[in-house]
């Protein structure tokens, strides 16, 4: 709420009422000292000009990539002159409503869990602050989609909207907050094919706090103890073949390789099948038939679905046991962090937390390289 600047108040004192100036003009807001750069993402650009910043979202959903703006400003100054098609977010914001556990995520980093006052859903976020304010009522759950509940989210008046940038989210789908003056921000996060290009979007968060040194700091070290990481791969004297995933109505679906979950497989030093193989969607719909010779021989098998157990597995599908990892018991599923609601943090914090995937996928695959690591978001299923 801002604040007004309040003259004499009538019979408040015996004194002669003072002269009466003229009102100084106010200042401009003063040029945005704290700054970042983007380094790995590719679906969105940064700049400072002056006293405000420039927010560039790329969406690739059509043949002509297209971009929205928006004008990052601090609050109450007036809007400067061009980009009249860029959408205005005042800064710092104060309240966010996200509609993704990525969302929580990015303020989670950065310490601003308390801004969050609206979800798409309570059921997939694992953040134990934000958990809290659930519980105390502080958080409003606003549905998705077709399900997102326009006048509650009027009602709540939020500084921003953060939605997920999927095919056909564009902003036009969102006149009713538009009309209400509620910013909406896309975020196409998911889009990214690499694990650092993916959580470097933390900084789209810091840029709308004013917190770029923090982010700096934070992110910057986990891109050196990711690169640590994945240099201690490089010369590795076996690189054990994985197999990724589990069918789907009869679909197996894989990372193709420009996906950031190939680039995590060749950063731990491993050998993937389909690490040349590109698809439009990030991902490759195979059939079992296509995937079971690979599965038959491979040293591990990674991202089990939600199974918990071998016995989960099996129930599946019984020729599963025929594979050489369920028979040495190399297999390892992404689910050790799931709460009692069901939300698995690996989708959560391991999205802003490469090095810490990374280091997983490592111990994992080569034990010897990272002795004293415990699993953080992996778990061998027995």
């Amino acid at each position: 709420m801002a604040l007004l600047a309040l003259g004499p108040v009538a019979g408040f004192s015996q004194s002669p009422a003072p002269k009466v100036t003229a009102k100084p003009a106010a200042k401009a807001a003063a040029p945005v000292r704290s700054r970042t750069s983007v380094q790995y993402a590719k679906g969105f650009t940064l700049s400072y000009v002056g006293n405000y910043k420039v927010l560039t979202i790329l969406s690739p959903f059509e043949q002509k990539t297209t971009a929205t703006r928006y004008l990052l400003l601090p609050r109450g100054t007036a809007r400067p002159t061009g980009f009249t098609e860029a959408q205005v977010i005042e800064l710092p914001i104060r309240t966010l409503v996200g509609l993704s556990s990525m969302h929580v995520a990015l303020a989670d980093f950065l310490g601003a869990s308390n801004i969050l006052v609206g979800l798409g859903s309570f059921q997939y976020v694992s953040a134990p602050k934000v958990r809290q304010r659930i519980t105390e009522g502080k958080v409003l759950e606003v549905g998705q989609g077709k399900q997102l509940n326009n006048e509650l989210l009027v009602a709540q008046h939020p500084d921003l909207v953060m939605v997920t940038g999927w095919p056909g989210e564009s902003l036009p789908r969102f006149q009713t907050l538009a009309a209400a003056n509620i910013p909406v921000l896309i975020n196409s996060e998911w889009v990214e094919t690499t694990p650092l290009g993916r959580a470097e979007w933390v900084k789209v968060m810091a840029a709308l706090l004013d917190k770029e040194d923090l982010v700096n700091q934070k992110f910057n070290q986990v891109v050196r103890d990711y690169q640590r990481l994945a240099a201690s791969t490089r010369n590795v004297a076996k690189r054990p073949t994985v197999v990724v995933g589990m069918p789907f109505k009869d679909v197996w679906h894989v990372p193709d390789a420009d996906s950031y979950m190939a680039q995590f497989l060749r950063d731990a030093g491993t050998t993937y099948p389909w690490d040349k193989t590109r698809a439009p969607s990030g991902s490759l719909a195979l059939s079992f038939e296509t995937v079971a010779p690979v599965a038959l021989a491979a040293d591990y098998w990674l991202h089990t679905g939600s199974t918990k157990s071998k016995a989960e597995i099996v129930a599946q599908d019984a020729r599963y046991t025929a594979f050489a990892p369920f028979k040495r018991g190399m297999v390892y599923n992404n689910n050790r962090r799931t709460n009692a609601e069901g939300s698995n943090d690996y989708w959560e914090s391991g999205a802003v937390r490469p090095d810490l995937v990374l280091a997983d996928l490592i111990k994992i695959l080569h034990p010897e390289l990272l002795p004293t690591w415990q699993l953080r978001y992996y778990q061998q299923l027995k």
